[in-house]
């Protein structure tokens, strides 16, 4: 087993009392800007400046403020803005220990949360593969560094199965989605995928995969942790130290509970069909249109850059078949200055074959997955509006049953049957307090609906920026290396006589 992945050193920090959940827009910063090394995770907050990672003040909304230089590829002398040599975040993979393919990947960036003082750093490795077969399963190794009091240690190494994950969105959805919390989801299960790691570990569709996995899933825990209200919770905490937890049995895809989720599913989508609410709000209703539009963009842009990424390996494999037949034709060239600009015609092409791979790790764990997240994440927002509709139907469903009461008690007192007029006031009252629960769940649950939009909002606009100017960095550097490589071949070229 090759060297695991090591999270880096966290620096002590005083205990802090945690901040209510009121303060949920603000109360963390996710630490996605640049970490080439180990080192940056172990900057003090004090050292972090607030503008670092964020649009300047004077133009919040320009993504591109800090866009000054002026790039030009037209002169010779220009000078690279990135390294010349071979990108060091592009390390190869080991069917066990796997290392992340793009170190400037969003995931492993967003590991690192600041809140105020006090940092969380959260970092998943795969540990090892148990069973033998089609029984086997993969087991996570999730370090925990935090200088955060709710923990009762500041470092804490657990193993979990993938299926503890499934468990721990499961209670936190059933426990939070109702109050109009957005509970961000866990990556979606893949029997195919797991299928093939399980047949053939060493194939490299099987290594990509489960680092796959690995990434989304340590990006899942970073968003769950950023939630105030869900970091507080106990099964987070429990998830995040307990040596050991009850294997979760009910999120398996096959099994008698995942027919019943899915049978619960249509349900909810018919009984979603039937509500028709009275919108009264229009911040709702606006809100509920955008993200209806945004899901659509989203999909289309996410399908779009998966066959980009298709595309540019199709387009590394041809590269690579170019490479060889130039050299084998050099080989048996009788000219030798021609057999030699054959030769590093080949030798070229072997190096943009692997900018092309580069790149397309680039356009996957860059952009690919961050659309997939967000297109999971916007499924989980359109949840908690669905949330408010039921709770809007369950008050008026309180008002409709209040009225007949009141109707029934009407036509006893017509009637003169005192006898059963006591049982009617009663059950009047009853109906009454459900009718003002059910308007202040309605009230409550629209309230938390809007702080926590805000917070999506801000937290979406952030990890674009990020993701944005990384990836343009990638197709930078990119493109600088061609030019490199095909100016340095220019001379063999001329030189054929």
């Amino acid at each position: 087993m090759s060297e695991e992945r090591e999270p880096p050193p966290l620096p002590g920090a005083a205990q802090t009392v945690f901040p209510e959940p009121q303060d949920a827009e603000d109360l963390f910063v996710s630490a996605a800007s640049a970490m080439e090394s180990p080192e940056a995770a172990c900057l003090s907050a004090e050292d972090i400046s607030p503008s670092s990672n964020g649009p300047r003040d004077d133009d919040p909304d320009d993504l591109f403020a800090e866009a000054t230089e002026e790039v030009s590829l037209d002169s010779p002398e220009r000078q690279p803005i990135l390294s010349d040599g071979p990108s060091p975040a592009i390390t190869p993979v080991t069917p066990v220990m796997i290392s992340p393919r793009v170190d400037v990947a969003f995931g492993n960036h967003s590991s690192l949360c600041i809140c105020a003082h006090m940092l969380i750093l959260i970092v998943i490795n795969v540990f090892v593969f148990l069973g033998d077969g089609m029984n086997a399963y993969m087991v996570y190794k999730v370090t925990t560094k935090t200088s955060l009091s709710i923990f009762s240690r500041d470092e804490v190494c657990v193993k979990r199965r993938f299926s503890d994950f499934l468990g721990l969105y499961s209670k936190l959805a059933s426990k939070y989605m109702h109050m109009g919390y957005i509970v961000p989801p866990a990556p979606e299960k893949s029997i195919v995928g797991m299928t093939k790691v399980k047949v053939g570990k060493e194939d490299l569709s099987s290594v990509e995969f489960v680092e796959k996995r690995r990434s989304a899933l340590e990006r899942y825990l970073l968003r769950t942790v950023k939630h105030p209200a869900l970091l507080k919770d106990p099964d987070v905490l429990q998830f995040l130290e307990s040596s050991e937890l009850p294997r979760a049995v009910s999120t398996q895809a096959l099994s008698g509970a995942g027919i019943l989720r899915m049978v619960n599913k249509a349900a909810d989508a018919v009984n979603k069909m039937t509500i028709k609410m009275n919108e009264s709000d229009a911040w709702f209703e606006e809100k509920q249109q955008q993200f209806e539009n945004l899901d659509v963009q989203l999909r289309k842009l996410h399908a779009s850059v998966e066959s980009l990424v298709c595309h540019r390996k199709e387009l590394s494999v041809n590269t690579a078949s170019f490479a060889k037949s130039a050299a084998m034709l050099g080989n048996s060239e009788d000219h030798t200055a021609l057999s030699r600009a054959l030769s590093q015609l080949a030798e070229v092409e072997e190096k943009i074959d692997q900018l092309h791979q580069d790149q397309s790790y680039a356009d996957f764990y860059l952009i690919s997955e961050l659309l997939g997240d967000y297109v999971r994440l916007i499924t989980a927002v359109k949840g908690v509006f669905d949330q408010r509709m039921k709770a809007w139907a369950k008050w008026q469903d309180a008002q409709v049953m209040l009225q007949r009461k009141r109707e029934a008690e009407a036509k006893l007192q017509y009637a003169n049957k005192p006898d059963k007029l006591q049982q009617a006031t009663d059950e009047i009252r009853e109906w009454e307090g459900k009718v003002q629960q059910g308007e202040r769940d309605f009230e409550q649950i629209s309230k938390n609906i809007r702080r926590e939009v805000g917070r999506f909002e801000k937290d979406r606009v952030k990890d674009f920026r990020v993701v944005i100017i990384k990836y343009l960095e990638s197709l930078v550097h990119t493109q600088q290396q061609l030019i490199k490589y095909w100016e340095a071949f220019l001379p063999e070229a001329k030189a054929i006589a």
